[in-house]
């Protein structure tokens, strides 16, 4: 989908349990790549939605002092934003590599709606 010419930027495989206390305690801004209708039938409560079909690095949410966190269904279209965002020149370094289908399968809670 995106052609950078680049080498893939190195993104950290964080797994349910980093989530989990990153949400908890605040350190990590969590962004689900996912689309709109996707997110709506559900996703990781306090993620926010920045979808991959319309990804502008320069437009991703200001995480402040925390870490921004990729997430999508499965991990594989995190990847694919870690590097839109890196070659845009914007930090994400770390992504969910079990995305939203390891969130539900581990149990966790999910939201629906927009």
């Amino acid at each position: 989908m995106f052609g950078f010419g680049r080498a893939a930027p190195q993104v950290e495989d964080l797994g349910v349990e980093d989530i989990k206390a990153g949400l908890a305690n605040g350190s990590i801004l969590l962004v689900d790549v996912r689309e709109p209708h996707e997110w709506e039938a559900g996703h990781v409560p306090g993620s926010v939605l920045f979808p991959l079909s319309t990804f502008d690095p320069a437009a991703l949410p200001d995480p402040g002092p925390r870490r921004l966190v990729l997430s999508c269904r499965s991990g594989k279209r995190s990847l694919t934003a870690a590097a839109a965002a890196a070659a845009g020149g914007v930090k994400a370094d770390a992504h969910y590599a079990g995305g939203f289908l390891d969130w539900v399968a581990h149990g966790e809670p999910v939201e629906t709606g927009a």
